[in-house]
């Protein structure tokens, strides 16, 4: 069996791999090492947690060594700021017996005190693409002495809406530099991205993205609607033995607070909640609370559902059913993880049954259907996504339609128009002009003797 010792690795990143219990790599770590090692430009498409993190820091981190310049050699691009903070605490963990200094930059925060650190020199920088940008447009960061450029996740980032900082950025690097390329899906959006900047890229393919990952046991529930979703939850998570660690995918922030709302009163401290519309603060210490087994239970959103790697979450729930069916692989993917075993329950509606569909469609497998528990109450209360459109009343009748009995023509004497007051109209007709003070303004008045004129 391969060991990290055959790749030829220093022994002071070696001795960081061994106090993190890392001593075996994944396919896309051994794939892709000797081809990152040689400098060619590397596009590596990997499902979500099989190692992506380590397979692209490894080979760099064994080249790089001690410097004082101001200006850093390494750029890892990423979508989000929870993936900003877990890459930099990886890279620290693996390099911990080698000096290097290593950087995350993302929005959220006083951009001032990033300029600051940006200043003191760095090796590494790990960044959103949004506040590197602006960074670099304050002339805060130079990218001139970039010689590897990482993007992890490309896939996210461009359905973020990144497209536009991504280009400029590469108009900004040197035109010699190694790039490397992540993503757990390949479109033709990132497919036209290679084309424009990548120089004859080699392609690593380890797990396409509808390969459901055989470690991970799936299950559906028929529900009705969101608040009976919430009450089928409750008769789950009540069992703490088997849903130790438990992290919920909701569509939408309102819906994520939606339920918390729902669950706080019977789970209260074991329940925490996680999305965009929360301070960076408070999503940081949600997430190290789950991590650290605090809280038992984390609803979020999607800004969850790619990179982040959590210890041992025994379930994934859905309880949307997402749109597009990637995004249920990339979800499922928080649970087992490094060879364990994990479970995965998507709760759909009538309404969702299409995309549970299209999920099962990709997978190229039908997901196990659980009959719905007889003992779980059947809410009937609706979210307003879920209630009935009323149709609008057709209230005026069209010209040519004809008008009903409560309808007639006026009289003669009603079509009358109002002219004014009648003695008024007959002095008007007699002078010709206005006989109102406010009105002679309109009009050019003769001179009369004594004017001056």
């Amino acid at each position: 069996m391969q060991t990290f010792e055959d790749f030829n690795v220093s022994k002071y990143l070696l001795n960081g791999l061994e106090d993190m219990e890392i001593t075996i790599p994944t396919p896309i770590q051994s794939e892709t090492y000797n081809v990152i090692r040689s400098g060619r430009n590397v596009v590596g498409i990997a499902q979500t947690g099989t190692g992506k993190t380590l397979a692209f820091s490894l080979p760099i981190l064994n080249e790089m060594k001690y410097s004082e310049q101001k200006h850093p050699k390494v750029l890892i691009l990423v979508p989000t700021r929870e993936l900003v903070l877990q890459v930099v605490d990886n890279l620290k963990s693996y390099s911990k017996y080698v000096s290097l200094r290593i950087l995350g930059v993302y929005g959220g925060t006083n951009i001032n005190t990033q300029k600051s650190a940006v200043a003191m020199g760095q090796d590494i920088i790990v960044a959103t693409p949004g506040r590197l940008y602006d960074l670099v447009m304050h002339r805060s960061l130079s990218l001139k002495s970039i010689q590897k450029l990482v993007i992890d996740e490309v896939d996210v980032m461009l359905d973020l809406g990144f497209r536009f900082q991504l280009t400029n950025i590469f108009e900004l690097l040197p035109d010699k530099r190694q790039n490397t390329m992540f993503s757990a899906t390949m479109t033709d959006e990132i497919q036209e991205l290679i084309e424009a900047f990548f120089i004859a890229p080699i392609t690593v393919s380890i797990a396409l993205s509808g390969t459901p990952l055989a470690n991970i046991k799936q299950i559906s529930y028929p529900v009705q609607n969101f608040y009976t979703k919430a009450n089928l939850l409750e008769f789950l998570l009540k069992d703490k033995d088997q849903f130790k660690k438990v992290l919920i995918f909701v569509s939408s922030k309102v819906n994520a607070d939606r339920l918390f709302n729902a669950m706080e009163e019977r789970f209260g401290k074991e329940l925490g909640v996680v999305h965009s519309n929360k301070s960076q603060n408070y999503r940081i210490k949600s997430i190290k609370r789950f991590d650290e087994g605090l809280n038992r239970i984390l609803i979020s959103t999607d800004v969850m559902a790619r990179g982040l790697d959590l210890d041992s979450i025994s379930h994934v729930i859905n309880l949307d059913t997402p749109n597009y069916p990637e995004n249920y692989m990339h979800r499922i993917g928080r649970t087992g993880r490094a060879e364990k075993k994990g479970n995965s329950i998507l709760l759909y509606t009538e309404r969702e049954a299409k995309d549970k569909d299209k999920i099962e469609e990709l997978m190229g497998v039908p997901i196990e259907r659980k009959k719905f528990p007889e003992s779980v109450e059947i809410s009937n209360e609706l979210i307003p996504e879920e209630r009935p459109k009323d149709k609008e009343l057709n209230i005026h009748a069209k010209k040519d339609e004809t008008v009903g009995a409560s309808f007639h023509e006026k009289s003669e004497k009603n079509q009358m128009t109002n002219g004014g007051n009648p003695r008024l109209r007959r002095k008007n007709l007699k002078y010709k002009k206005p006989q109102k003070r406010g009105d002679q303004n309109l009009i050019r008045r003769k001179p009369k003797k004594g004017d001056g004129r």
